[in-house]
């Protein structure tokens, strides 16, 4: 569950970036300092939040699974339960 709730709160910090990015963008007058700064910092959060968990699945702390093997699963299951 922790790990669910920094994933999420990765995942708020990459959106403030992108909109102080775009306050910038569309407000700052002369600012494409900040502007690079704000994207800079999304793309380093976002790269960061990929490795995180690339080391959570290989060391078994999360469980990927993809959206076939849950149908196939829920259709095994339905299958045997009629």
């Amino acid at each position: 569950m922790l790990i669910k709730i920094l994933v999420v709160l990765i995942m708020i910090a990459i959106l403030a970036s992108l909109g102080s990015a775009l306050y910038h963008l569309t407000k700052g007058k002369g600012h494409d300092a900040k502007l690079v700064k704000s994207l800079t910092v999304r793309i380093s959060i976002s790269v960061a939040l990929f490795i995180l968990l690339m080391i959570l699945a290989f060391t078994g702390v999360i469980k990927p699974h993809g959206i076939k093997q849950g149908l196939i699963q829920d259709r095994i299951t339905s299958e045997k339960n009629p």
